[in-house]
Order: C-alpha cells, then structure tokens, then sequence
C-alpha cells in the first residue's frame, strides 16, 4: 500500500488546530456541559450525521460522483454491528463497529458499479437503488432483526474493555474518538495521492485515465470508502442516539439530509461536513426556539417545519447559484477579512530633507 495513503506531512497549523479540537471536544465541552440533553440530543446526532457526511464528501465532493444512497448504507452498517454483536461470542465492539464498515463497503462497491457507464443525474439514479434495496432487505428478512415482530429492536449496550458505555456522556466520549480517527483518515486520504486521484477524475475522466489513472479503481474506491464512513455512521448512530434499529429510521428522507449538508457545507470539503450538519442539526431547534420564547407558541409546528424545509431549499439554490463550495467559503473569506484588517498597512518611508 502506498504511504500516501495513510501518512502525510502535517503543518504546524494543522498540529494545533487538532490539539485544541481534541482538548475542547474531550476536556472542555465534559466540564462545562452537565446536561444529559446536549448530549443525547444535540452533539451525538452532530457527530454521527458530519461522519457520514464525510463519507458522502468522498465520493461526492472529492470523486465527483452524485451517489444518493447513503441513508441505505447507515442502515447496512447499523444492523451489520447489532448482527455481529449479536451472533458473534465475545465480539467486542470496536471490533464489531469496523466488520460493520467493511460489510457496508461492500454493499458501496456493489452499487458503484454502475458509475463505470452512466454518469450525473442518470448515477444518481442508479445509485438511489441501494437505499431502497438495502431498508427491503432488513425489512423483508427477519434474521435481520432477528425475527422480532415489533419493528423496533433495542441496541445493545456498549461495551469497550468489560465497562459498559450507557449514560450520554460516556456515549459522546466513544462518538468523539471514533469520529476523531476516521476524519483524520479521510484528511490524509484527501490530502495524499488517493486524493489526488479522486480529484483528478472528478474534473476530468478522460484526461485522468489518459495519465494512467484507472476511472474503475478510483471510481470503486471512492464509494468503498464513502460507504464505509456511512456504514460507521450509521452503527454509532443506531447504538448512541437513536438506541434503537429501525428500517425506518433510515428513510429517503436522511439520505436527503445528508445531502444537504454537504451542499450547504461546501462540496470538497471535509469541514464542510461538519459545518453543514451542524447547521441543519440547530436550525429547526433555532426556529423552534423563536416560535416557544418570541411568539409564545402562536406560530403552529407544522408552519415552522413548513418553513425550515423552504429556508433549506433556498438557501441550496442560493449557494448553488452564488458560492458553489458552501458556508467553508464564507468562512474562509471572513477570517481573510479580518486577517486583512488586523494586518498593519505598509507605509513609503518619508524622503529625507537635506
């Protein structure tokens, strides 16, 4: 395997941006933050949904590939890791949580292959087969649930090392770390040559293979990999916050979602992924918010979520039409500006008087 692949050369900026994540994400945040609420409700789901926007980045943003499927693979790696924990002996769950990464890798292999003939909306298509074929077959066979007849099967606890991980805290502590190693992974894998390949058939296919890139390789790759960050994902997301698997729960309607995070957060990006869930995670609470304190409940539910979906439309028209790489930009061109502004203007010197 090329070393590209996994290691990189970091700068310095890079060093401290992800000590002081690290220390705010694992330090801070446990310190200052008590409720259970933040937790479960707020910083979880955050996490869970910006890696598997990450993972649709991948094929998406950094291969060009417009995949809408990756609900289908959340739910291929959720109940892969309730199966392995389940029917396995002593499957440890770290264990368990990568076999369920593989196992929906492998599902994003199979349904990239149509990316080899058909290309843009028609790939998009082909693609959006793997959520509907992936949320029937849980449903249809009941091994995968095993044969409960509710619907809705509990997850089990989470057990690292012989503790258990149950209160929200504790489950956040898991999320962090786990989301911690894979986005580093992904930002070598961006930074590097697999990277570059990526990047090289997104812009270009036929002058990428003419420099010897290989389009079914590097096409297969992109949707193993983006696959195997939903498949992750989708596990963390069923055992941390949901606590429960449900074909339902991975819908269309999440595959959407996700979507929208990326566009919103900047295609080609990995903090975008981050950005965009962050802002369709707090937004509904914001409106929700407004409704309860400012109108004191005048406005009904149903005309805020009305109105969240019209805002998240046009704000996808808006940076599709205006700043196609999303909300990283805007914040990228603010901290020019103000870098800009704290700069000292360079002055002539003054001619000297004989």
């Amino acid at each position: 395997m090329n070393s590209n692949f996994l290691f990189m050369g970091y700068t310095r900026s890079d060093v401290i941006n992800l000590v002081v994540v690290l220390a705010v994400a694992l330090i801070l945040i446990p310190l200052t933050i008590e409720s259970d609420y933040w937790y479960a409700s707020i910083l979880i789901p955050w996490l869970c949904l910006a890696l598997a926007a990450v993972g649709q980045q991948i094929v998406m943003g950094y291969a060009g590939q417009l995949a809408l499927g990756a609900a289908g693979f959340m739910a291929a790696g959720a109940f892969a890791c309730f199966n392995l924990i389940l029917r396995v002996p002593y499957m440890p769950f770290p264990v368990a949580l990568m076999l369920s990464g593989l196992i929906a890798a492998a599902f994003g292999v199979l349904f990239g292959l149509p990316s080899l003939r058909v290309r843009g909306i028609y790939l998009m298509v082909a693609t959006l087969a793997s959520q509907f074929f992936i949320v029937w077959m849980i449903d249809k066979f009941g091994w995968f649930k095993n044969y409960d007849t509710s619907g809705i099967i509990t997850a089990q606890d989470i057990v690292i090392f012989g503790k258990p991980f149950t209160t929200p805290l504790e489950m956040y502590l898991v999320v962090v770390v786990v989301v911690a190693v894979l986005t580093i992974l992904a930002i070598n894998m961006t930074r590097g040559s697999t990277g570059r390949s990526w990047m090289a058939v997104r812009d270009m296919d036929i002058a990428a293979e003419s420099m010897g890139i290989s389009l079914l390789r590097t096409k297969l790759q992109a949707f193993a990999i983006s696959a195997f960050f939903c498949g992750v994902a989708g596990a963390l997301f069923a055992f941390t916050y949901l606590k429960s698997l449900e074909p339902v729960a991975f819908d269309i309607k999440l595959s959407f979602k996700i979507l929208f995070m990326v566009i919103l957060g900047g295609l080609g990006t990995i903090s975008g992924a981050f950005i965009g869930a962050a802002f369709i995670l707090l937004f509904p609470v914001v409106l929700n918010s407004l409704g309860n304190n400012v109108f004191h409940g005048a406005i009904d539910a149903t005309i805020i979520s009305a109105a969240e979906q019209v805002v998240f439309g046009a704000l996808i028209i808006v940076f599709m039409i205006y700043e196609p790489l999303g909300m990283t930009k805007l914040w990228e061109n603010v901290k020019q500006r103000f870098r800009f502004k704290r700069e000292p203007k360079a002055t002539l010197p003054k001619p000297q008087v004989t």
